[in-house]
């Protein structure tokens, strides 16, 4: 066993899956309206193994480090350059008049 001076505070990723009585919705149809889904604790979603709603402690944890993936691909996709002809047309050459992009158009 591993000696350490402080305790071990990283998550694993769960998977989980869409609530099966509110469909992901985190909502229900009532008679009045729209009523919070208690199955999932008002998430829309559940532990995938065992069909049951997180404690809320947990549900926050990995909902945040989904959210956490889910930006870390949007920054990559933001990120990635284009190439070839396609390069010319998203940067500026500054070969127009003031400066400005040129495209030969």
């Amino acid at each position: 066993m591993k000696k350490s001076s402080r305790p071990e505070f990283s998550r694993q990723l769960m998977p989980l899956t869409p609530c099966s009585e509110c469909c992901g919705q985190a909502t229900l149809n009532g008679l009045y309206g729209p009523r919070p889904c208690m199955a999932c604790n008002v998430s829309g979603w559940v532990d995938a193994g065992t069909g049951k709603a997180l404690p809320l402690e947990e549900l926050v944890t990995q909902l945040s480090l989904r959210l956490q993936a889910a930006q870390r691909h949007i920054n990559e996709s933001k990120r990635s350059q284009a190439s070839g002809p396609e390069a010319t047309y998203q940067g500026s050459n500054r070969r127009g008049a003031g400066g400005t992009n040129y495209t030969g158009d």
